[in-house]
């Protein structure tokens, strides 16, 4: 089994941290240790982020509520499918956890676009899109960046998207995002286990 499998499929298996990787199995919830699973039991492992045998290049921060990010996420994950050189992952999703991304709060994740790439480096703004248009083949796209004066100009551009871009795409401003996703997980702590 490929090492990008869905969080869906895992819920239904046991789960054991193997330090550098996980190791997640079919074993019809049955928490035994890896070297008691016998027969059917498939067992697969996947790097976890940030260990020496992680396979992608980089972690792409991403608001899975803006439409015009996922049409840019859309595209990467098509240019990307089956490669594993991008892991991506929706701030915008009830189960975003900044542990688990370099301790990148959502607050700041929808300030501007935020990568990690595999040693732990957090990187933003242009630098996120000439590393992901990298991973797929395309870097000659963001190339010119690279350069002086039309990178400080790209930056720019994309600070002034960055600030625009929820009442671009019809939503509120951050302020109310943020309010709108703290009552959200004050209402799912309310529920009852």
């Amino acid at each position: 089994m490929q090492a990008s499998v869905p969080v869906r499929r895992l819920a239904t298996g046991c789960l054991r941290l193997v330090q550098p990787q996980q190791t997640y199995c079919d074993a019809w919830l049955t928490k035994r240790p890896r070297h008691t699973l016998r027969g059917a039991y498939r067992c697969y492992a996947v790097s976890s982020p940030n260990s020496p045998g992680t396979s992608w290049d980089v972690k792409m921060l991403y608001d899975g509520d803006c439409p015009l990010c996922m049409r840019e996420v859309n595209m990467l994950k098509r240019r990307d499918e089956g490669k594993g050189k991008i892991a991506f992952v929706d701030i915008a999703s009830s189960t975003y956890n900044p542990r688990d991304n370099e301790n990148i709060s959502f607050e700041s994740a929808m300030g501007n676009i935020h990568g990690i790439l595999p040693d732990g480096r957090i990187i933003t703004n242009v630098e996120v899109f000439r590393k992901l248009y990298e991973a797929v083949g395309l870097g000659w796209v963001y190339a010119i960046t690279k350069v002086g004066p039309i990178g400080r100009a790209a930056e720019a551009v994309y600070g002034v998207w960055a600030k625009y871009r929820l009442p671009v795409t019809g939503r509120p401003d951050l302020a109310t995002v943020l309010e709108q996703k703290k009552s959200c997980r004050t209402d799912e702590a309310a529920k009852p286990s």
